[in-house]
């Protein structure tokens, strides 16, 4: 039985479902043995290593114009009132010669409190296996992260990527990024980091597994640890 603050989600992506028979829209739906953003721990209630999150969303895009918009939702714990976030993006991806390039504005939203909303403008570019993006911050704070009612605009977040196909059905996954904190924000600006893979079963169902930190700890949270994160996912 699923857990009272799963409910909503579940029954969220649940509906969803049928859109997906339209071409143009996309689906997923995962569980994670612990949801890590930017490296840091997004379920503060707990000190255990395994803190599941139910995550899914959904992606439209049109048709051949290179223009998208997409949801994406994962149950969390850091905001007092809240349990769910809601992230709505939206963008445009084209190519310069080999390289796929795309640009967009995302928000954050957490339904039951406010004070964590945070919106970005982001750029990316990808080449083969190898792909960068940068975040920037747009929105007056950045995730509540110097308390309620101060200042994060400005903030930049840098994320270097790799995902190479190194055995059938098997994908090497590394991730480096670095979080430069803008606006009145005096916390140190850190690093973080991802290395595992996913393996793929098949009819759109992966099993991925990676270690996931940084190597400070957020404002809201306690002490972050490294840890070995397991997901399973469905595309739809």
């Amino acid at each position: 039985m699923l857990p009272a603050t799963l409910k909503p989600l579940a029954l969220a992506l649940l509906a969803a479902l049928p859109l997906l028979a339209q071409a143009q829209l996309s689906g997923n739906i995962g569980l994670t043995s612990n949801y890590k953003g930017r490296g840091q721990d997004q379920d503060t209630a707990k000190t255990r290593a395994v803190k599941p999150a139910l995550q899914g969303g959904l992606d439209y895009a049109f048709g051949t114009t290179g223009f998208y918009l997409g949801n994406w939702n994962s149950t969390v714990h850091w905001l007092p009132g809240n349990a769910i976030e809601t992230d709505l993006y939206g963008g445009y991806k084209f190519k310069v010669g080999e390289v796929d390039l795309d640009a967009g504005l995302m928000t954050y939203i957490y339904p039951g409190n406010s004070l964590g909303n945070t919106t970005e403008a982001y750029g990316a570019a990808s080449f083969g296996p190898v792909s960068v993006k940068y975040s920037h911050t747009l929105s007056r704070d950045y995730f509540n992260y110097a308390g309620p009612g101060l200042k994060g605009r400005n903030t930049g977040y840098l994320n270097l990527a790799l995902a190479q196909e190194v055995a059938p059905r098997i994908t090497l996954k590394a991730a480096l990024g670095f979080t430069r904190f803008g606006g009145v924000i005096s916390s140190p600006d850190y690093v973080d980091y991802s290395l595992g893979g996913s393996y793929d079963l098949g009819s759109g169902l992966a099993l991925g597994a990676a270690l996931v930190g940084a190597n400070k700890k957020a404002f809201y949270g306690s002490a972050n640890q490294s840890r070995v994160i397991v997901s399973l996912s469905k595309a739809l």
